[in-house]
């Protein structure tokens, strides 16, 4: 959801304060934000955090932090929706995302978002925008797929905005997901490191790149929990987030996300299709309706503290349904 915008002074730059300079170069962008930018770490100037009152001079490479452009925007309608919130200030509350609600407003999705529901519950609140992004995502700093259930840290201020935003663009984030998946990987614990990218011919996928291909450097980190021999239950730690990124890396490696209807997990994948076997995996499908991969912690530096901060969350109520379902059919198989 980020890049990072850069700025040479010219050979004549007479001595400049850093954020006038950068408001002189950059559209659509306050003095304020600009300034928090800088108070929050996401401005450097040749590699080295500055403070805003640091002079620029000629040659200095000045680079910020900024998020990637998008024209989609809708009118955001207050919905009166409950909220699972976990901890909230006067900066931020982090909340738990039920499997089923989009995140924002977009085409077809114009109402019951997790958007509206922040509208309603917030009322005359209004929360920061990073410049770039449609006023329809206000105090998104990263997103889960509308399927996936878990943690999400939603921005108040235009501060917590940007000190948030550098986070996630440096990897800095602490997030851990916890997923079913098809069969049992044969090692324990490992990393996928593969590009990711916007499939060429079906444009709602992602799909895996060879380096210099095309797509983006993506590193996943997985532990195998628990195994049941059709089906596993891992841990997952993200260095990078690419869209679909877990589930894409699962389906290269063979072992698609259990019921991921886009990457090959809605069929089976290990086991016989003998009718018994094949109605109970119905059976779990219908107790799990949904990709099932859960955002489980999360973890980031406070922007007004400075101290980091941890949350964990449960798995979900159908994952662990489905997951009884699976010991209970493993074990029944062992007995006979």
């Amino acid at each position: 959801m980020f890049d990072k915008q850069n700025y040479i002074a010219d050979p004549g730059q007479e001595p400049l304060r850093l954020d006038k300079f950068l408001l002189d170069r950059m559209f659509r962008t306050s003095r304020n934000k600009i300034q928090n930018a800088v108070k929050a770490g996401a401005v450097t100037v040749h590699g080295k955090v500055v403070k805003a009152n640091y002079k620029v001079k000629p040659g200095d490479r000045v680079e910020i932090l900024v998020p990637k452009f998008s024209d989609e925007a809708f009118q955001i309608i207050p919905d009166d929706i409950p909220l699972d919130i976990r901890h909230e200030d006067e900066e931020l509350l982090v909340l738990h995302k039920p499997a089923g609600m989009v995140v924002h407003p977009g085409t077809g999705n114009y109402r019951d978002t997790l958007v509206n529901a922040l509208a309603f519950y917030l009322k005359n609140k209004n929360l920061p925008v990073m410049d770039g992004n449609p006023e329809s995502r206000p105090g998104l700093v990263h997103r889960l797929d509308k399927e996936t259930s878990g943690l999400m840290v939603i921005a108040k201020t235009d501060f917590a905005m940007t000190h948030l935003a550098r986070q996630f663009f440096e990897h800095a984030v602490h997030r851990r997901y916890q997923g079913i998946v098809w069969g049992e990987p044969e090692d324990a614990e490992g990393s996928i490191e593969k590009f990711v990218g916007r499939h060429p011919r079906y444009r709602q996928r992602m799909c895996v790149f060879e380096e210099g291909e095309s797509g983006k450097w993506a590193l996943t980190h997985f532990k195998v929990l628990e195994q049941l021999y059709y089906v596993s239950l891992l841990e997952f730690r993200l260095e990078t987030g690419r869209t679909h990124q877990i589930r894409v890396h699962m389906k290269h490696f063979g072992h698609p996300v259990f019921n991921d209807e886009r990457y090959g997990g809605d069929r089976i994948v290990k086991g016989t299709i003998y009718s018994k076997y094949k109605q109970f995996v119905v059976n779990c499908f219908k107790i799990l309706p949904r990709q099932a991969l859960h955002a489980k912690e999360l973890g980031f530096v406070h922007p007004a503290t400075g101290k980091e901060i941890f949350f964990d969350s449960e798995l979900p109520e159908d994952m662990r349904q489905c997951l009884e379902k699976w010991r209970t059919y493993v074990q029944a198989k062992r007995e006979t």
